[in-house]
């Protein structure tokens, strides 16, 4: 038996807008997103000789082929040709769920690495990525981590220049949203702001904080915020404490501030942890 280990790395949106709506009703995306170090752990016995089997330290999350970290496993297998000899998934648990932070999609992908590695790797990142896109519309991004535009369901890939150094304060609040639902909602609703994708690929080549923080935007966020004033409070705090730019990720809940050093980072996690527990400190990897 082996037992392989691999980080789960989270994700936000510095972008995100919402281009239309396909023939197979999934929507077309299109966003630069960035992966943080708050992670969670995943461990994988390989070999173990016994039927397949999941076990997470927080309750709620599925641990069984609903989990996406178990789909990963199968469809890596099944696509490789590859019989592990029983599997043992065990994931420590650190990003929130339901906050849009691809949890579920970065365990997965973390599985994918972990799963390729062990076998020799065979597949590139971007083949992996690709082999990700069966799982879930973010695991092809959080195989490749980093900086990346991400377009049509999230199958589409183009790395762009790292963030350059900062800090990331993540609140997820008590609420969680429907994706479903705020879909819906944006498709009967006419969306006044964009994202400019080029004006923020054109911060992030020149490296320059202050432009990335101007251009950040998610076309969701004014949704969620018009139903739950508590964003604004939170946001607040960001303004007050020395953020250079704030927003909600992917479909909420959870919201992040760009900080420019730890010891802002630090103040501002103090002043909302009170009210919200789950509050994180991370930075782009």
């Amino acid at each position: 038996m082996t037992t392989l280990y691999e980080g789960a790395f989270a994700k936000v949106n510095l972008t995100l807008d919402v281009l239309g709506k396909r023939e197979d009703g999934y929507h077309d995306l299109k966003s630069v997103m960035q992966t943080l170090s708050i992670r969670d752990d995943i461990e994988i016995d390989v070999g173990t000789g016994k039927p397949w089997k999941l076990l997470c330290d927080k309750e709620g999350i599925p641990t069984d082929e609903r989990n996406l970290a178990w789909k990963a496993a199968r469809v890596y297998c099944d696509a490789m040709k590859k019989d592990p000899n029983g599997l043992e998934i065990r994931i420590t648990k650190r990003i929130p769920s339901e906050a849009g932070m691809g949890g579920g999609s970065a365990d997965a992908a973390a599985v994918l690495r972990a799963l390729n590695r062990h076998f020799g790797e065979p597949l590139s990142v971007m083949a992996l990525a690709e082999l990700g896109a069966q799982v879930g519309s973010d695991v092809p991004f959080c195989v490749m981590c980093g900086t990346a535009m991400v377009e049509g369901r999230g199958e589409r890939l183009r790395k762009l220049p790292d963030l350059p150094e900062c800090f990331f304060v993540v609140v997820k609040p008590d609420f969680s949203c429907s994706t479903a639902e705020l879909y819906k909602k944006l498709d009967e609703t006419e969306i006044a702001k964009r994202p400019d994708h080029q004006a923020m690929e054109s911060a992030l080549l020149a490296g320059d904080l202050g432009k990335i923080a101007e251009n950040i935007w998610n076309v969701f966020d004014p949704l969620v915020t018009a139903e739950h004033l508590e964003m604004n409070y939170i946001k607040s705090i960001f303004n007050s404490y020395g953020a250079v730019a704030f927003q909600m990720t992917g479909s909420g809940s959870a919201v992040y501030a760009i900080v420019p050093s730890f010891e802002y980072a630090a103040v501002i996690c103090n002043m909302l942890r009170e009210n919200y527990p789950q509050v994180f400190i991370g930075k782009p990897v």
